[in-house]
C-alpha cells in the first residue's frame, strides 16, 4: 500500500512515513559535535535569544558552521529540542509534515490524538495544521523546533503552511531555520515586528582568537597574529579553518603550512568544488570560473567576460544561495577569496590560456568605466603593457608614480614591464620610474625616446586628448629633469610648454589628478630656489603648499613647505622656518605615508635651526632621519642643504677639519647656485676663523656677492678679526641687514658692530648692541652667534644688565658664587620640546613602551602590524626629540604625557 489511513487515536504513533517506508531516525538526531569542536560563547548567547522570538534564522554558506553551532546550543538546553534534518526534496508537503510531527514525538512532545499523520505524501489537510497550531498555542512552555538544511525545502506551499502554524502557535512554538538561502517566508514582517533573530555569515565567521583556539584543539599552536592572517585569507570560514587544520597535521611543519596556506592545493578545494561549483548549472559554472580573475564585478562586467547577457539573474541567485558570492552594494559583488583561488586554479586546468584574455577584456571595460586602478592591474595581468601604459598616461595619472597612496603599488606593477613593450607611453613610464629613483642617465634616455615618438606623425587611432595628456606628462618629467640636474632654464621651458598644453587637456582630467599640477609647480619652484630667485620660488611653492588637501598632493605640499622653510632659514627667520618645516612633516604623517616617501628637506631645515640654537644632539638626530628621503627628491637644493646643515653641526662641535672637508664636497648641478656657494664659503670661512686664520677666512668670502647678506656679515666678521676694521664696517654699511632678514642674520651683524665698538673703547655702544642682539635672539632661542663670537664677549656678558637678558635661555637661570656666573658657563643649554601633539595611537604605543613591551608585543596588543608600530615609534621619537626607547619614556614623563 502506497500510504496509510489516519491513525486510530488509541494506537501508538506510526513508524512509517506516508509512503510506507520507515522513518529515517537519523533525520531526528541532533548531530554529534566532533572532539575538536569549539564552543563559541558569543554565538550561543545570541542563539539564546531564540527563546524570545518566534523565528530564528541561521543563514550561512556551506561549511560556515551553522549546523554544529545550533546542535551545540540544543545540546546545552535543559529540555529536548525537536530536530529535523530536511531531506525530503520534491516529495510533497504531506511527507514534510509527517516527518515534522514525528520529530516532535521523538523529542518527547506529546501531541493529542486529533493531531494525526498525513496519509498522502503530497497533501496535508489544513484542519490538521490548525489543530497542531491550537495545541501548541495552549502550551505553557514553547516547543523548540530546529529545521536543519531548510534550503532543501523549495515548495512554496510548505513555506506557507509553516508560516501559518508559526503565526497561530503564538508563544507556544520557537522555530529555528538552519539554511544556506533565504527561506520563502515573509521575513520583512517578522523583522518589523521584532519577531526574528538572525545569525548570518559575518557573525558565523571565526575571529582570530577563536581560530587560534580551534587550531589548539587540533594540536596546533599558532600565535593570534598569525591566526589573524589565516582568518583574513579564509574570511573566518569554519570549514576552511578546520580543513586547513586537518591538512596541516599531515605536514612535517604544520605552522609553516598554515602561514603559507594555498587554497587550491588542499582538501578545501575538493569541498568547495563539490559543495558549490558542481551543484550549479553549466552557465553558472562558466560565469563563476571567468569572474574569478576579478576582485569585484557587476553584472555588466560579468557579461563582458562570459560574452552572454544572463549575469544579473545568475548572480542574484548565487547570492540568495550563499554560494560564496558576497554583495558589496550598488550591484557590485565579489567572491570569497578562497573560492576565487580555487576557481582560478580550476579555470587554468579547464581553459588554458583563457585567463590573460579575460584580464584584458576586464581592463578595457574598466578603463571605459573610469576605474583606472583596476584597469591597470588587469592590463598588467594580461601582459599587455602598451595598453597599460597608455591607460596611465592618457588618464594624466603619471604623477601617481611619484606621489599618493599608490605610488609604491604602481612602481611595483610597472617593474614587471619588459623591454619588448614599445611606444611613447611605455617610454614615459620607464622615464618616470628611473627619474623617481634619481637614475638620471637612463631616465633622460627614455624621456628622449618618448619625445621623439610624440613628435612623429600622430597615430590616427590616438585621440587628441590622449596626445595632449602624453605631451603634458612629458613636460612634467622635463621639469623634474631640470630640478634634478639643477637646470632652472630647462624647468622654465617645461613649465612654458605645460602652459601651452593646459587648454588642450580635458578639465576633468586635471581635476581628477591635482598631483600633476602640484608636482610641476614644485619642480619649478625648486629650480627657482636653486637659482637664488627666492621671491619667484616662494610664489609657486606657496601655491602648492596652500592647495587643497588630500593624499594625492601630500608629497608636493610637504616638499613645497620644506623649501619655503629653507627660504625662511636662509633669510634668518628661524621660528618661521621651524613652523613650516614641522607643518611639512605632518603632511605625510597625516596620511600614514612612510618617511622615505617625503623629500626630508623639512628635517634638514629643522637640523639647521637646531644648530643655530646649539641643540646639537637634536640636529644630529634630524640629519640621520633625513638620510632616508625619497631618491627622486635628492636634487641639488636638497644636497646643498644637507651639506650646509652637516658642516654647520661639525663646526659647532669644534671639528673644524671635518667641517671643511664636508663643504669641499661638490654638489653636481648644471648651473651654480649663489646661495649654496655663498653658504658653503661662509661655513669654510667660520672654520678658518675658529682655527685662528682670519686672513684666509676673509679671503674666502671676498668673491661672494654682497647681496648674499649673511655671507657679507660673515665677511665683515672675518675682516674685523684680520684687523681690517674700516673695511668690515663699510661692508656692513653697504648691505641691508634689516627688513626682510631675520635675527639669524641681524643678530650676527649687531655682534660684529658691538665687537668693533668694544675695540674702539666705546663700551656704551657695545653693550647697547649686545643687549639688542640678546633681545632679538631670545625669541628665536638663537644661541650659536654668542657662543662663536669669541673672548671679547665674555666680560660684557658678566655685567648685570646683559646677564639678566641671557638668563634662562643662554645662561643658567640661577646665579652662582655671589650671584655672578663665570664666563665659561656660557655653554649649550637645550630646551627640547614636543613641537607637535602625539596622536591617539602614538600615545597608545608610548604607554606600552613604558610597560617594557617589545615591538611585537605592542603590535599584538593593538592588533596592528609590527611595521605600523615601528612607524609610530619613529614619529614619537621625532616629536619627543629622542633616539631611544628609554629616553622617550623619560621625556614623556617629564612632559606629563605618562
Amino acid at each position: 500500500m502506497a500510504g496509510f489511513e489516519k491513525n486510530d487515536p488509541g494506537c501508538t504513533a506510526p513508524s512509517a512515513d506516508p509512503q510506507g517506508d520507515p522513518f529515517l531516525r537519523t533525520r531526528f538526531a541532533v548531530p554529534a559535535r566532533p572532539v575538536t569542536f569549539l564552543r563559541r560563547a558569543r554565538l550561543v548567547k545570541h542563539l539564546d535569544q531564540a527563546l524570545q522570538t518566534p523565528l530564528t534564522m541561521v543563514n550561512g554558506a556551506a561549511g560556515a558552521g551553522k549546523t554544529l553551532l545550533v546542535a551545540d546550543w540544543a545540546g546545552g538546553r535543559n529540555r529536548s529540542v525537536a530536530w529535523l534534518t530536511s531531506d525530503v526534496v520534491d516529495q510533497g508537503c504531506g511527507m514534510f509534515w509527517a516527518y515534522l510531527l514525528q520529530a516532535l514525538r521523538v523529542s518527547g512532545v506529546p501531541l493529542p490524538p486529533e493531531v494525526d499523520f498525513p496519509a498522502d505524501a503530497g497533501h496535508v489537510d489544513h484542519a490538521l495544521l490548525a489543530r497542531l497550531a491550537a495545541d501548541l498555542s495552549a502550551r505553557e512552555r514553547p516547543v523548540i523546533v530546529v529545521l536543519d538544511e531548510y534550503d532543501r525545502v523549495t515548495d512554496p506551499q510548505i513555506a506557507e503552511q509553516l508560516g501559518f502554524v508559526l503565526r497561530n502557535a503564538g508563544r507556544g512554538m520557537r522555530l529555528i531555520l538552519v539554511t544556506r538561502t533565504e527561506p520563502l517566508l515573509p521575513l520583512h514582517r517578522y523583522r518589523a515586528a521584532g519577531d526574528l533573530t538572525e545569525i548570518r555569515d559575518a557573525e558565523l565567521a571565526f575571529t582570530a582568537e577563536e581560530a587560534a583556539a580551534l587550531l589548539d584543539l587540533h594540536g596546533l599552536s599558532l600565535p593570534v597574529s598569525d591566526a589573524r592572517a589565516l582568518v583574513e585569507r579564509t574570511r573566518g570560514w569554519a570549514a576552511g579553518l578546520r580543513l586547513c587544520a586537518l591538512a596541516a597535521r599531515e605536514r612535517p611543519d604544520p605552522q609553516r603550512y598554515l602561514k603559507e596556506f594555498e587554497a587550491d592545493r588542499t582538501t578545501v578545494a575538493d569541498f568547495l568544488l563539490a559543495e558549490v561549483l558542481r551543484r550549479q548549472t553549466p552557465e553558472t559554472q562558466d560565469l563563476l570560473l571567468r569572474v574569478s580573475v576579478l576582485d569585484r564585478f557587476c553584472p555588466e562586467l560579468a557579461n563582458v567576460l562570459t560574452e552572454r547577457t544572463d549575469a544579473e539573474p545568475i548572480l542574484a541567485a548565487l547570492h540568495r544561495e550563499n554560494a560564496f558570492v558576497e554583495d558589496l552594494g550598488h550591484a557590485w559583488c565579489r567572491l570569497h577569496p578562497l573560492f576565487a583561488e580555487i576557481l582560478r586554479a580550476h579555470l587554468r586546468e579547464r581553459s588554458p590560456g583563457l585567463e590573460p584574455e579575460l584580464h584584458l577584456r576586464a581592463a578595457r571595460w574598466l578603463r571605459r568605466s573610469g576605474s583606472l586602478t583596476e584597469s591597470l592591474g588587469h592590463g598588467a595581468a594580461a601582459g599587455d603593457w602598451e595598453f597599460t601604459a597608455d591607460a596611465l598616461v592618457d588618464d594624466l595619472a603619471i604623477g601617481q608614480l611619484f606621489t599618493g597612496l599608490r605610488s609604491d603599488d604602481l612602481a611595483e606593477l610597472f617593474s614587471r614591464m619588459g623591454p619588448e613593450a614599445r611606444g611613447p607611453a611605455t617610454d614615459l613610464v620607464r622615464a618616470a620610474r628611473e627619474l623617481s629613483h634619481c637614475e638620471l642617465d637612463r631616465g633622460l634616455t627614455h624621456l628622449r625616446h618618448a619625445e621623439r615618438g610624440l613628435a612623429e606623425e600622430p597615430d590616427p587611432a590616438q585621440d587628441a586628448d590622449g596626445l595632449a595628456a602624453a605631451r603634458l606628462s612629458c613636460a612634467l618629467l622635463e621639469a623634474l629633469a631640470g630640478r634634478l640636474t639643477g637646470s632652472p632654464g630647462r624647468a622654465e621651458l617645461a613649465a612654458e610648454s605645460a602652459g601651452r598644453l593646459w587648454d588642450q587637456v580635458p578639465a576633468h582630467l586635471l581635476d581628477r589628478h591635482p598631483e600633476l599640477t602640484a608636482l610641476l609647480l614644485t619642480h619649478l619652484g625648486s629650480t627657482r630656489l636653486w637659482a637664488g630667485r627666492f621671491e619667484d620660488a616662494r610664489a609657486v611653492l606657496a601655491t602648492v603648499a596652500e592647495g587643497s588637501g588630500g593624499a594625492a598632493t601630500a608629497l608636493p605640499r610637504e616638499d613645497s613647505l620644506g623649501r619655503l622653510a629653507l627660504i625662511d632659514y636662509l633669510n634668518g627667520w628661524l621660528g618661521s622656518a621651524e613652523r613650516k618645516a614641522v607643518e611639512a612633516l605632518t603632511e605625510t604623517e597625516r596620511f600614514s605615508l612612510s618617511q622615505p616617501s617625503g623629500s626630508g628637506i623639512g628635517r634638514l631645515v629643522l637640523a639647521a635651526v637646531a644648530v643655530d640654537r646649539n641643540e646639537l644632539d637634536r640636529a644630529q638626530s634630524l640629519l640621520d632621519e633625513a638620510a632616508d628621503s625619497h631618491p627622486a627628491m635628492r636634487d641639488p637644493v636638497m644636497e646643498a642643504g644637507r651639506t650646509i646643515a652637516t658642516a654647520g653641526l661639525l663646526l659647532a662641535r669644534g671639528d673644524t677639519q671635518a667641517a671643511l672637508e664636508r663643504v669641499d664636497t661638490a654638489v653636481t648641478a648644471a648651473v651654480a647656485s649663489p646661495w649654496a656657494e655663498g653658504r658653503t664659503a661662509l661655513v669654510a670661512s667660520a672654520a678658518h676663523l675658529a682655527e685662528g686664520r682670519p686672513e684666509t677666512a676673509a679671503k674666502l668670502l671676498r668673491e661672494v656677492p654682497e647681496d648674499q647678506v649673511a655671507c657679507a656679515v660673515g665677511a665683515a666678521r672675518a675682516r674685523l678679526a684680520a684687523g681690517e676694521r674700516g673695511a668690515a664696517i663699510d661692508l656692513l654699511d653697504r648691505v641691508n641687514a634689516e627688513g626682510l632678514l631675520g635675527p639669524a642674520v641681524t643678530v650676527r651683524a649687531a655682534l660684529v658692530r658691538a665687537q668693533d665698538a668694544e675695540q674702539r673703547g666705546d663700551s656704551v655702544t657695545s653693550r647697547r648692541l649686545v643687549a639688542q642682539a640678546l633681545r632679538d635672539a631670545r625669541q628665536e632661542r638663537l644661541r650659536l652667534p654668542f657662543l662663536e663670537a669669541g673672548e671679547w664677549l665674555r666680560p660684557l656678558m658678566d655685567t648685570e644688565p646683559l646677564r639678566r637678558l641671557a638668563e634662562g635661555w643662554l645662561l643658567p637661570g640661577a646665579p652662582r658664587h655671589g650671584g655672578r656666573p663665570r664666563p665659561e658657563e656660557l655653554v649649550e643649554k637645550r630646551f627640547p620640546q614636543v613641537v607637535e601633539e602625539l596622536s591617539g595611537r602614538e600615545h597608545d604605543v608610548l604607554e606600552r613602551l613604558a610597560q617594557m613591551m617589545s615591538t611585537e608585543e605592542i603590535a599584538a596588543d593593538l592588533y596592528v602590524s609590527v611595521n605600523t608600530v615601528k612607524t609610530h615609534l619613529k614619529s614619537v621619537y621625532r616629536k619627543l626629540a629622542v633616539n631611544r626607547r628609554n629616553d622617550a619614556v623619560r621625556r614623556a614623563r617629564e612632559r606629563g604625557l605618562l
